[in-house]
């Protein structure tokens, strides 16, 4: 991902990689070791990107958006709003209603954190992206304090629908994300 960002030309094509993850803890730039509570088996990995601790484990989508922000006319706020905005407009299509909060970016459900948000800039391009918890064990984060917020309570979409399709999720993310920003999504595996 950062060879991608750092060694891409001008007229190189935006990406934006799906995943999962194995159970990972990754800490951001802004991290604090006291918000590692009890990590036990699963490693922490230190990353470039903005924000605190969080988790990504089997179950949860991870999107990478490998964007250049002058193609796309965006800035930070703009970029973390569109992020937000596509995984609440997601959301609905499951009659979940979802928000995004001013003063801790992500997107909530009922006050309970159901997507994080950890962007880095450089040289213009954007990488790192979101983690949406779709369907997934939410007991590694008990193991931290989410986002550096202690006592903050995680949140899936199995929560609301029973089964969640991860591939059709992936989809309908990458549909209201790439609507939003004005691009046209074509598919690679």
């Amino acid at each position: 991902m950062q060879d991608f960002t750092l060694n891409r030309s001008d007229d190189a094509m935006d990406e934006i990689w799906l995943l999962e993850h194995e159970p990972v803890f990754t800490q951001g730039q802004a991290g604090k070791a006291e918000h590692l509570l009890n990590t036990g088996d699963i490693p922490v990995v230190p990353v470039d990107r903005g924000g605190q601790v969080t988790y990504h484990g089997p179950g949860q989508l991870v999107a990478y958006v490998l964007l250049d922000m002058k193609r796309i006319g965006s800035d930070v706020r703009k970029l973390v709003s569109a992020l937000e905005d596509s995984v609440i407009q997601t959301l609905a299509e499951y009659d979940i209603e979802a928000a995004a909060k001013k003063d801790a970016p992500g997107v909530y459900v009922q006050g309970n954190k159901i997507c994080s948000l950890g962007l880095r800039i450089k040289k213009g391009k954007s990488f790192h992206g979101l983690a949406l918890n779709v369907d997934m064990d939410l007991e590694p984060f008990l193991r931290i304090n989410p986002c550096g917020y202690a006592g903050l309570a995680m949140t899936q979409i199995k929560d609301f629908v029973p089964q969640p399709d991860m591939p059709r999720v992936m989809q309908q993310w990458v549909g209201a994300f790439c609507s939003i920003l004005g691009m046209q999504p074509s598919w690679e595996s």
